[in-house]
């Protein structure tokens, strides 16, 4: 969902949360994000009476698509038209958007093809295979090893899968690592990086309501998008696709999530869950809080200010809102204590058997040092960094790129191996506009939190100051650089280390001196965490196999899940929320709010009012199980039937990223009906309905 994408902004390395799951199959049968090669058939077949063939999964597996700047999507025709979320599109829809055409404020839509405007940085994937590789990845360890050693063997391997694969097939090929180390597979993506803007409503009537309607329901959202992937500039022929279903789904029908959820932290431990409560959350909601003051001052300077400021500051609010009520569940006693008790059950069945004793029991006391150790190293951990700053980011890329890329493969940093390097230069050559003026304000805006927090003596604050404040530093960095040139950047990169060095850019020139301390700052976290934790974590996800086998789902990965439950409504505020909403409730809560500010309506809503059929369903909720990424993700009927697009969930689902509750967690959908409607009677995207009608 849309709080997931928060990666955007570069936090995606410090959002790390966890919690632990007892590991049992709960009585809500819908709990579950489950891999296309493990579903729970049986269950499904026991209470919908539906059991998926191969062929149904496959065909939904190769029609869903995977957004890399965050979220998912659907082939909802034979000629390449992807469905998504507008909140999942509106990063390249704001990239196109220039001050005399802002498409985000009145929308966009290209009657033909040739009006299709391409996306300045957006690769879209197609999971088409996947292979178990846990074998040969954990015989990589030989018993003699150091957990250094031992670390550096999976890592070495992992390089050398990835690369035979990508030499082999030409497919984007990832290792993923599910439950935590209990399994590795390689999963191979078609990729597209020819994808072109078709469609997207106004913002106002795709976030109606705004930052107050949030997290939510009922909710009354047109927030849906449309590309259309190319290849070899021609549209892609989808032989996958799924077909269009206008009726939608009925109160109580069995529909099906497909989608790349981004994180959970069920199966983690409780020490981890009080790390995060007491030290994770708090600092990055103190972040949060200080960059969207920062930024919403900035927004006040002028229009053109606003708009380039307008996405920042949805995502980050957005961001803020979600973990607060995160946060708010980890504060919850009852929820912590049930945590607590589903750990001691958990081990008390490991202590139990000698054989499981033996292998498994020392694992949480592990992650309990380890987790002691990442106390004392927090604040330096998580404030000697840049974050948010689009150039500090490219320019540390830069630097690493040309050092690493002059190793053996298996000795590089992750994210610099071969079978990475084209998605690396995909971005940092990326001819989407950055605007030095608003960077400067988020360098600022963390500079002043990093000095307030570690001190002006800190190393990496004098480094980076030198001697200013941070607003004059900010300044200085942002009004000097070159990199904002995706062709000077270019340049830098295919002049290896020697042009870098060579280098007087500002931005190279700082990196270049934080270096050493960001590569100290990752070797530590290998020898001293990370290389402890994950055999930790491997013994805990053996021991949940050998107690539970795969009843249970693995955290979310950011990779293709499917799951499933049924439409229906739930008891909200000592009242019940209905099953779905409809335009007549949208003009109602418009005019109940004098259709003013988040609740004003686009003026062609009421000009063509008398033109649309108020009874039309708006948006809907089901119990299916989602969380961040699932944004944009198709909400389909046993039939493989689109019957509604996923952009949201209610406020009772934020927990879930820790616990699922049937009774009260919903997933918000966007209803197909107000989608047809509003293309063929708002939109005067007639030709478009009728493609993805298949008329």
């Amino acid at each position: 969902m849309k709080h997931r994408m928060i990666k955007w902004f570069g936090l995606a390395s410090v959002l790390i949360f966890a919690v632990l799951t007892a590991g049992m199959w709960h009585a809500g049968a819908e709990e579950g994000m489950w891999t296309f090669d493990n579903l729970p058939l049986k269950v499904l077949k026991e209470k919908y009476g539906f059991e998926p063939n191969q062929e149904w999964l496959d065909h939904v597996r190769l029609a869903s698509v995977r957004f890399m700047d965050g979220g998912s999507g659907s082939f909802v025709s034979p000629n390449g038209l992807v469905m998504t979320n507008h909140h999942v599109g509106v990063g390249q829809l704001q990239k196109i958007s220039t001050p005399e055409h802002d498409y985000v404020a009145t929308g966009f839509y290209a009657a033909e093809q040739v009006d299709e405007l391409k996306c300045a940085d957006l690769e879209v994937n197609v999971l088409v295979e996947m292979e178990d590789v846990t074998a040969r990845i954990k015989a990589s360890v030989k018993q003699d090893m150091s957990d250094s050693e031992a670390l550096k063997a999976r890592e070495v391997v992992i390089a050398q899968i990835e690369k035979e694969s990508l030499d082999k097939t030409g497919l984007r090929s990832n290792i993923v690592n599910l439950y935590h180390g209990g399994e590795y597979w390689l999963y191979r993506y078609k990729k597209y990086t020819d994808v072109r803007m078709v469609m997207a409503p106004e913002r106002q009537a795709a976030y109606f309501g705004g930052d107050f309607d949030n997290f939510t329901y009922p909710r009354y959202d047109l927030d849906v998008t449309f590309f259309r992937v190319y290849e070899n500039d021609k549209p892609v022929r989808s032989d996958h696709y799924l077909k269009w279903n206008t009726g939608g789904a009925a109160d109580g029908e069995l529909v099906f999530v497909s989608g790349n959820p981004g994180s959970t932290d069920r199966l983690y431990t409780y020490a981890q869950l009080e790390f995060q409560r007491d030290y994770n959350y708090p600092m990055v909601l103190k972040l949060l809080r200080r960059i969207i003051s920062d930024l919403r001052e900035y927004s006040r300077k002028g229009a053109e200010e606003e708009r380039r400021a307008l996405i920042q500051i949805f995502g980050l609010a957005n961001s803020q809102k979600a973990m607060s009520g995160e946060y708010s569940g980890l504060l919850d006693e009852k929820v912590m204590e049930k945590r607590r008790r589903e750990e001691e059950d958990f081990r008390e069945k490991i202590a139990s058997n000698a054989e499981w004793r033996e292998a498994y029991a020392n694992a949480w006391e592990t992650i309990e040092d380890l987790v002691a150790l990442q106390q004392e190293m927090i604040e330096t951990q998580f404030y000697r960094r840049f974050i948010l700053s689009r150039l500090a980011g490219l320019a540390q890329n830069i630097v690493f790129y040309v050092q690493e890329t002059e190793k053996p493969d298996t000795e590089r940093l992750d994210g610099y191996h071969d079978s990475q390097l084209e998605g690396m230069r995909f971005n940092l050559f990326s001819p989407a506009p950055i605007f030095p003026d608003l960077e400067e304000v988020q360098i600022a805006s963390w500079m002043n939190l990093v000095l307030e927090e570690l001190g002006p003596e800190d190393p990496f604050v004098k480094t980076v100051l030198n001697g200013d404040s941070p607003a004059t530093a900010a300044a200085r960095l942002t009004s000097e650089t070159k990199l904002i040139d995706p062709d000077f950047r270019k340049k830098l990169v295919e002049g290896g280390v020697e042009a870098v060095n060579e280098c007087r850019d500002p931005f190279i020139v700082l990196m270049c001196k934080l270096e050493p301390e960001i590569r100290s700052q990752i070797e530590w976290r290998k020898e001293n965490i990370t290389s402890k934790l994950t055999p930790a974590a491997e013994r805990i996800a053996q021991a949940r196999f050998a107690v539970f086998g795969k009843t249970v789902n693995p955290d979310a990965t950011f990779t293709l899940r499917l799951s499933f439950g049924s439409v229906k409504g739930y008891p909200m505020n000592g009242t019940k929320a209905p099953h779905q909403t409809t335009l007549y409730g949208l003009f109602d809560r418009a005019l109940s709010f004098g259709n003013q500010g988040d609740y004003a309506l686009p003026q062609r809503f009421w000009d063509r009012k008398d033109r649309l059929d108020l009874s039309t369903p708006v948006n809907f909720v089901s119990t299916c199980d989602i969380i961040g990424g699932n944004s944009g993700s198709p909400v389909i009927n046993a039939d493989a039937e689109v019957v509604g697009l996923i952009f949201d969930g209610n406020i009772e689902s934020l927990v879930g990223r820790f616990v699922y509750d049937i009774e009260k967690n919903r997933a918000v959908s966007v209803h197909t009906a107000y989608i047809t409607e509003a293309l063929r009677k708002l939109y005067d995207a007639g030709k478009l309905a009728d493609e993805i009608q298949g008329l």
